[in-house]
């Protein structure tokens, strides 16, 4: 069997759920934590952790697949483009929908022009550049759910919100199928592609809590006038694109089939057991 070795810059959320897939598909997993203590708690899940200081060129050499999560740092850059200069690797970098800012709720795919409003998803738009420069693959991921981090969670602890801006509306994506896009790209390499990471079904925030609700058998918050709601500055910037983002090219190209092609199915499964 030939070997397969996958090093990721920043093992979050997301990454995590990507390791854990590619290990029950027999690769060898390292990568980078920001803690000793994570880098060990990783450790004893069968990842190769290691502090992003002390990372150099030979933790990747023996790596074929080489996968990257870290934002863009407005001081920095992008801190894992310098130890990126290979060839004959495949190569993935985490955008987010985000740079296809305000399109007035119309439809984008990945041959729509970015519209980024704001310095944060500018940097994003130059790290992607910076990567299909070496021939990576950028995948733009949608607003991610999964355990511990869904509507679900939210309603259980008290914190869910039901904010109402006519007309505005999310698309989102569940962790385990961010995975198993990123694995079926790594299984048909094109690159310099980009890829949506999103759902079939863009729908209002507001809605997915009502549904989050139901399955709980909860009664739902009340609705907040969104020009009322006192969002902090990052929920307000949430709030200020409104876009349905397609996902025919991972369909297409990659073969994928969404496990969880709506919020509907996601959230049904992550209720506790």
């Amino acid at each position: 069997m030939i070997d397969r070795a996958l090093f990721i810059f920043g093992l979050g959320y997301s990454s995590q759920a990507i390791a854990r897939a590619a290990i029950a598909q027999g690769f060898r997993v390292s990568g980078t934590c920001r803690t000793q203590e994570k880098c060990d708690r990783l450790k004893e899940q069968g990842i190769d952790a290691i502090l992003f200081s002390e990372v150099s060129k030979n933790n990747l050499e023996d790596a074929n697949y080489i996968l990257s999560s870290i934002p863009p740092q407005e001081w920095a850059g992008d801190v894992a483009v310098p130890f990126i200069q290979y060839e004959n690797k495949w190569l993935g970098y985490f955008s987010t929908t985000g740079v296809y800012g305000d399109y007035e709720g119309q439809w984008v795919d990945e041959e729509s022009d970015p519209r980024p409003n704001n310095d944060r998803l500018k940097r994003r738009l130059e790290a992607e550049a910076q990567w299909r420069e070496r021939g990576g693959h950028v995948f733009r991921l949608a607003g991610i759910y999964g355990k511990g981090r869904s509507a679900i969670d939210d309603v259980l602890a008290g914190t869910a919100r039901r904010i109402d801006k006519p007309g505005q509306v999310f698309s989102r994506i569940h962790v385990y199928d961010i995975a198993q896009i990123v694995l079926a790209s790594m299984n048909r390499p094109n690159p310099k592609a980009i890829y949506n990471a999103c759902d079939n079904e863009p729908a209002a925030a507001h809605e997915v809590v009502q549904f989050a609700c139901k399955l709980l058998g909860r009664e739902a918050p009340p609705l907040i006038p969104f020009d009322r709601a006192e969002l902090s500055p990052m929920g307000k910037e949430f709030y200020s694109a409104n876009r349905r983002v397609k996902n025919e090219r991972i369909k297409q190209e990659l073969g994928v089939k969404l496990q969880y092609p709506t919020y509907r199915e996601g959230l049904q499964a992550l209720l506790p057991m």
